[in-house]
Order: structure tokens, then sequence, then C-alpha cells
């Protein structure tokens, strides 16, 4: 436990690159709150590691030889839904970006951010709270609507949700905010956080922004 007896966050580190895990490891041991319990050097090793040491937080890079960060991601997810996954990267093409939250990562992070924030994030991630670099969150709503659907999507008829929840949806694949949503739909900011929260549990999905993918490729907006 740190000093102000917060949570510490056991972390796994997955780089291919030796000298940037060491450099991160070492720079995210001096920040309180956070453990590095271990290290991956690409997406298959990040896959045994999560299943022997089961970490709170995975940071995940991308380009990884042999399985990459987006596919170790998808596994991890599937068979450790509690445990976490937040990229941490270099690139920012939009589809590396799509790919990876589509595949179950709670956000996704540049290598350019001071420790401190890093160390922020991880915390924050582990406490539910999706981030995304600036630049990315700016470059993803600005082009959503170029994401492609999937090639035959899902009529809304048949999603589990109430009327309500579907206008709410469409609202999230949008881009609005909670405030936003509750002005559109005439609706109060609680019921807007309980219908997102019904959302995401009915589709069992982590976040706002898998809700918004999930509404633009199941063809509801």
């Amino acid at each position: 436990m740190s000093e102000n007896n917060e949570q510490t966050v056991r972390v796994l580190l997955a780089d291919d690159q030796q000298l940037i895990r060491d450099g991160i490891e070492s720079l995210l041991n001096l920040q309180p709150g956070i453990d590095v319990i271990g290290t991956a050097e690409n997406g298959a090793d990040a896959c045994e590691k999560a299943a022997s040491l089961l970490p709170d937080l995975i940071l995940m890079d991308i380009r990884m030889p042999g399985m990459d960060g987006i596919e170790a991601t998808g596994q991890i997810a599937a068979s450790h839904p509690n445990v976490r996954i937040l990229m941490l990267t270099t690139f920012d093409d939009e589809d590396y970006i799509v790919r990876a939250l589509r595949a179950g990562a709670c956000g996704y992070l540049l290598k350019n951010l001071p420790a401190a924030d890093l160390a922020q994030a991880i915390k924050l991630a582990n406490a539910g709270i999706f981030q995304l670099a600036p630049s990315i969150a700016g470059k993803l709503v600005g082009n959503f609507n170029q994401i492609q659907p999937l090639a035959e999507p899902s009529p809304a008829i048949e999603i589990d949700l109430t009327k309500r929840e579907l206008e709410v949806l469409k609202c999230l694949a949008e881009g609005d905010t909670n405030r936003e949503i509750a002005d559109k739909l005439v609706i109060s900011m609680g019921t807007v956080k309980s219908h997102v929260s019904n959302i995401l549990g009915r589709l069992e999905l982590r976040d706002r922004i898998q809700a918004a993918i999930y509404a633009r490729e199941h063809g509801i907006i």
C-alpha cells in the first residue's frame, strides 16, 4: 500500500523492446501506488504472464513479433475479463485504435507522456475510467463516421434494449456526453447514467466507446 492507503495497482508490461520495458518499469516503480509485477516481450508471452500473474492491468504495446498486442488483448479480455488492458504505443493509426478498442482495451495512450501522467492513467483505468490520449480522442471522434461497420450488420430490432435505451445508444454513437444526451432526450442526468449502465451490462461492453462502436457495427446508426 502507498502512504495515503490507496490500492496499489499490479501492472504487467508488454513491449518487444527490452530497453523500453526496462525504462518504463523503472519509471513506474518510482510512482506511488504502482507495482510492475512482470514484463512480457510479445503478445503470446503477455497471455501466459496474464494467466500466471493475474495483474490488475496490462500495459500493452501494439506491434510485437509473433502475436501482436491487439490479438493478445482479445485473448486476455476473453479469458480474464477482470484484467484491464491499456494500450501504450507510438502509433496513433486509426485502424489500430479502433481494432484495439474492439478487442477490449480500456484505453489507448502514446509513449510520449510523462511517467507521472502514465501512472495516473493506470490508476484511473484500473478504477474503470476509460483513458485516451487527447490527440487520439480527437482523431477518434472526428473520424468516427468513417469506422466501417460489419459486412452484415445485425438489425437493431434483434438487440435486447428498450426503445429509450436504443435512443441513448444512438446518442453514444454520435459522441454525445451525458449532459448532451439528457438535453437531447429531455431526461435527467441520473436517468442517462442508469441507461448507459444498463446498455453496457446487457451488451456486455466495457465502456461507452465500445458501445458507440457496437452501435455502428450493428446498423443502429
